[in-house]
């Protein structure tokens, strides 16, 4: 037994339907826009994903042309040239750290940004607090191993650069919160 449908006048299976030729072309027209819109999509998806998905130089160590036999109980101040790829450019960008050995005769080396506000601070900077990291914007201090002293904006201690030692030389990596080092 057959099922029929009456449409319009017209006696129709509900097994085949046909497509008019209005829905052929909006269909048609549908899918082609869906395909050149993708085609104009995928290259820009490509262009904003490809750099999240190139491996990071992040916690590579660079070598900042300081010997060990160089370093001293006194912060001294050292820059290095370190190559950044920021999408598809290429650019060296000067590092600074501050470098010393401590009692312990270990070397710390410490980032010059300011945890208040990112200023730079410098090693006994002002007169009135000697043996102090002293960040001049607004009067941040910090004690020489690198904690910030109570009452003063700084609220985290300075910021700690990775570290190891290679024939003789000193290689400084990512600086981390002094909270982690």
């Amino acid at each position: 037994m057959r099922d029929y449908v009456k449409e319009r006048g017209k006696i129709m299976s509900e097994k085949k339907q046909q497509v008019s030729r209005r829905q052929f072309l909006n269909y048609s027209l549908m899918g082609l826009g869906g395909f050149m819109a993708a085609g104009m999509l995928v290259p820009m998806a490509r262009m904003a994903v490809d750099p999240i998905l190139k491996p990071s130089a992040a916690g590579e160590y660079a070598n900042v042309g300081l010997a060990v036999d160089d370093i001293t109980e006194e912060p001294q101040r050292i820059e290095w040239q370190v190559e950044q790829v920021d999408g598809w450019y290429d650019s060296e960008v000067t590092r600074t750290a501050w470098v010393f050995k401590d009692d312990n005769d270990e070397i710390i080396a410490h980032s010059p940004i300011c945890t208040h506000l990112g200023c730079n601070v410098t090693w006994e900077g002002n007169e009135d607090y000697p043996g102090e990291y002293f960040c001049p914007c607004h009067n941040g201090r910090f004690y020489k191993d690198g904690t910030n002293v109570p009452g003063t904006p700084p609220l985290e201690p300075l910021h700690r650069y990775e570290q190891k030692v290679e024939d003789g030389m000193l290689f400084l990596g990512k600086a981390k919160s002094g909270k982690e080092a």
